[in-house]
């Protein structure tokens, strides 16, 4: 029941946000002049010969309100913001950086001679906007579709500048996937159909994994799609996003669970059950804790960013909660981990406390360090910085902890030498060596 909610709440949240850079609507009088300051579209241009495209069915209501659209460069529009003169409304407009004029059913603005790659803020503006009187007026439907030059100079590139590189990332990414389950699948079923004492463990672990290339694979397709008319398929990055929370969330509790009930159990004398994770109140009451926090955070900070991102610029409340979480766990798991380690007489046992502490620091601290080291690189950069750098480090813990749990040399001498350190026993019916 429990994670049948959060998958609803999940959907709802990505699904009330879907950008695209081919954007459909209607230019209202009425909007533009309750908030003029919101923006109509964003978008990173870069190069020489990027265009943006207006395409509107109403010329003659266009011409009556003197409909323009103004570009901001995003460090200028906020120096006008954050100014000490107090500007009125239409002299901070007329300070955009270009102007178009919409008189046409189809014109086009190149946007050329930018230095690097920069967010531009687009603006509509029209007689009412920065005036008192207004009358009642139908809105403008329109067309946008904001272009960059692709790799020969032709502006055919729906990417902005801080996506660009993504959808080739993902292809990657998917191909990895795919060719180690053409080489590891099998074995890894055997290892699962034997049920052996880490089988709850590595259930978990490859449902984890399942779910974050799901999300790699519905990225792609989202972006394969994107490519090509600036839209894609705002389901797929819904459904890329929610693959992610849940592996996420899977992952927490996987963690958490075998670090609390070695630690508890250390500290009881007591003999668990296999991967017993509610086998305290206290490990049970800490676990549902952090879960039920995290997935309050995750799901709040996609209200708050709607582009289909799985890691956010950390620019709201909810998301700089969300480092501070990661950061904690980070550091209680590696004291409780440290107690235990140097109490630790035998050698393979320390060696896989110490093993499983460096997944577990990997998997948490990651995106903190990432979104911190990504604030010396420019906006462009830093989402493809802490997408491409989470994923890969993610990818990284999972195939430690997935070496740790079947390498039958180190897991059989911990297991088997004390059930008191591990919250999992060995059963007579489970001898034989699992093979990877």
């Amino acid at each position: 029941m429990r994670w049948r909610l959060l998958w609803l709440l999940c959907a709802a949240a990505r699904w009330w946000g879907a950008g695209g850079k081919t954007l459909r609507g209607g230019f209202g009088s009425a909007a533009a002049r309750l908030d003029p300051w919101r923006p109509v579209a964003r978008f990173q241009f870069h190069g020489d010969h990027a265009v943006l495209c207006v395409r509107i069915k109403d010329v003659a209501a266009a011409v009556t309100k003197a409909a323009r659209l103004h570009l901001f460069q995003a460090q200028e529009w906020q120096k006008l913001q954050n100014g000490i003169e107090d500007q009125s409304c239409t002299e901070k407009f007329s300070k955009a950086q270009l102007t178009m004029t919409v008189n046409h059913t189809e014109q086009n603005l190149t946007v050329s001679q930018i230095p690097y790659p920069e967010t531009w803020y687009v603006f509509y503006v029209d007689k009412f906007t920065c005036e008192e009187n207004y009358s009642e007026s139908e809105d403008i439907q329109f067309e946008m579709v904001l272009l960059n030059p692709d790799a020969e100079g032709n502006p055919l590139d729906h990417f902005s500048a801080g996506e660009s590189g993504l959808h080739e990332f993902f292809f990657l990414l998917v191909l990895a996937y795919f060719v180690t389950a053409c080489i590891y699948a099998q074995s890894l079923w055997q290892t699962l159909k034997k049920h052996g004492p880490m089988h709850a463990v590595l259930r978990v672990l490859t449902v984890a994994l399942l779910l974050q290339a799901g999300s790699a694979l519905a990225n792609y397709l989202h972006f394969s799609s994107y490519s090509k008319d600036g839209i894609g398929v705002p389901f797929m990055g819904s459904l890329s996003e929610l693959c992610d929370i849940v592996s996420q969330i899977q992952m927490l509790y996987l963690l958490l669970s075998l670090c609390m009930g070695w630690t508890i159990g250390r500290m009881k004398r007591s003999h668990g059950r296999p991967l017993q994770w509610d086998s305290t109140p206290t490990s049970t009451g800490i676990a549902v804790v952090v879960v039920v926090t995290q997935s309050f955070l995750l799901i709040w900070e996609q209200f708050e960013d709607t582009n289909h991102h799985s890691y956010h610029s950390h620019h709201g409340l909810a998301s700089g909660l969300l480092i501070g979480l990661r950061v904690c766990l980070a550091l209680s798991l590696a004291a409780g981990l440290y107690q235990i380690i140097t109490v630790e007489r035998s050698t393979l046992k320390r060696e896989f406390y110490i093993t499983f502490a460096k997944a577990c620091i990997l998997w948490f601290l990651c995106h903190p360090c990432l979104a911190t080291i990504a604030v010396i690189f420019r906006e462009y950069q830093r989402e493809k910085i802490i997408t491409m750098g989470v994923i890969l480090c993610q990818c990284i813990s999972m195939v430690i902890l997935y070496r740790l749990f079947l390498s039958h040399s180190l897991y059989w001498e911990v297991s088997s030498l004390s059930s008191v350190t591990l919250p999992l026993t060995v059963s007579s019916g489970h001898k034989t060596r699992h093979h990877f």
